[in-house]
């Protein structure tokens, strides 16, 4: 299928950030000799941040960056709004490369197409909530009634009206995230970067707040980054995962497709103990309509995207244990208790056929 331009709101095209000034000579060494990150820094003196990134983000995706510490998912984000400036590569926003844009522009974009909400929230101590939420208005020159009222709309689609008069120190760390998200969306961005925002708060309030950001930024029709060290958090909120090591994107794909088809070791590790339940739908399980010996028009049927626990319940229930999958009239295949084990194990039914 084509992708429509116009859809794309950010691409990035062999992107590369190096820390140093023999920057040009280790980008050479590693496309010419594959240098690591540590021959990098021992003969050029020169930090890795990112090499050779190139994605493209959709209209309305959440797009999750994970990576340990020091894998360089940080670098990116601030490369994505020119906070940093690339040693290499092309980023455009909207069609338009960043790095041609002179001040007016760049100061243009960040205050109107990219929101960004930080692991520290920086809330001003002095300032109300709603002074906070309104934070970025302000410095637009919006009025002081109307960046009020477009400020309180995004406190109460984050579910903080009734603290507008509230001091930040009134607030759970929780609540302060809710804060910086409600600043980032008062200006309307089409685009969100969200640079590990949970990762300090407990379990159950992160789980919640992930649910929120995800349920929020669907129901505004935004884009974001998300950036975590956390492959939970990021199957639970992303569309699509970067996995990154060493500045380096290892792998992209939705998180069926990375659990299921991991690009190298260091992936297969970092999924092995992902549960697939909620995880690994119908179509990735199924076999051929042909390969099913019983009669299939006696089989319930079920959609493509129908989850590994929901073909649980529908096997058991089945005295011919097997479900058909299908869309609308078309049958597309068949799970049986056979195909569903070893979907839970790790395979697919291309594993399964070779």
């Amino acid at each position: 299928m084509t992708q429509d331009p116009s859809e794309i709101l950010i691409d990035c095209r062999d992107v590369w950030k190096v820390f140093g000034e023999r920057a040009e000579d280790a980008i050479a060494a590693i496309r010419t000799h594959g240098a690591g990150k540590r021959e990098v820094l021992r003969d050029f003196n020169c930090v890795v941040g990112v090499a050779e990134a190139s994605f493209q983000i959709r209209k309305g995706e959440i797009f999750c960056i994970m990576g340990l510490s020091g894998s360089g998912k940080s670098t990116l984000v601030r490369l994505l709004n020119r906070l940093i400036e690339p040693s290499l590569g092309e980023i455009s926003i909207r069609g338009r490369n960043i790095s041609q844009m002179n001040r007016k522009d760049l100061r243009a974009l960040r205050a109107h197409e990219i929101g960004m909400v930080f692991q520290s929230v920086a809330l001003i101590p002095g300032r109300t909530v709603l002074d906070n939420a309104a934070f970025g208005l302000e410095v637009q020159g919006v009025a002081r009634a109307e960046r009020h009222r477009i400020a309180l709309d995004a406190l109460a689609r984050v579910g903080l009206s009734d603290w507008a008069n509230h001091l930040p120190k009134h607030l759970s760390g929780g609540m302060q995230q809710r804060v910086g998200l409600a600043r980032a969306i008062a200006s309307d961005p089409g685009i969100i970067l969200m640079d590990e925002p949970f990762s300090a708060l407990d379990p159950l309030i992160r789980r919640q707040l992930q649910d929120e950001f995800r349920q929020l930024t669907k129901s505004l029709g935004k884009s974001a980054v998300f950036i975590t060290h956390d492959l939970d958090e990021a199957i639970r909120i992303g569309d699509r995962i970067a996995i990154m090591k060493d500045g380096m994107m290892i792998q992209i794909g939705t998180a069926e497709e990375i659990v299921l088809h991991p690009a190298d070791a260091y992936v297969a590790e970092f999924v092995a103990g992902i549960s697939r339940l909620h995880l690994v739908k119908a179509h990735s399980l199924m076999l051929p309509p042909g390969a099913y010996a019983g009669p299939v028009e006696k089989l319930a049927r079920t959609a493509p995207e129908a989850d590994v626990q929901a073909l649980i319940d529908l096997v058991l229930a089945a005295p011919e244990q097997a479900v058909a999958i299908a869309e609308g009239e078309t049958l597309l295949g068949v799970v049986t208790a056979r195909t569903l084990l070893q979907g839970i194990r790790g395979e697919d039914a291309d594993q399964k056929a070779q």
